[in-house]
């Protein structure tokens, strides 16, 4: 049961990390008000590539 958790926690966190690096743009548009959108985008792109690989691992250890 434990492993279950923990595999749909990594998917989870998966998930939002692919969101952040596909959807980077329109959520700097939305979220934030300063001139260079291409820092915010790069920004959330590095995060959602760190939470991807973090979910990934997750996944890949709880096995």
């Amino acid at each position: 049961m434990f492993q279950i958790i923990v595999k749909l926690i990594g998917a989870l966190i998966l998930l939002s990390g692919v969101i952040l690096i596909y959807d980077a743009r329109i959520i700097t548009k939305k979220f934030f008000g300063f001139g260079d959108q291409n820092e915010g985008s790069n920004g959330l792109k590095f995060l959602g590539f760190i939470l991807t690989i973090a979910g990934a691992l997750i996944i890949y250890f709880s096995m």
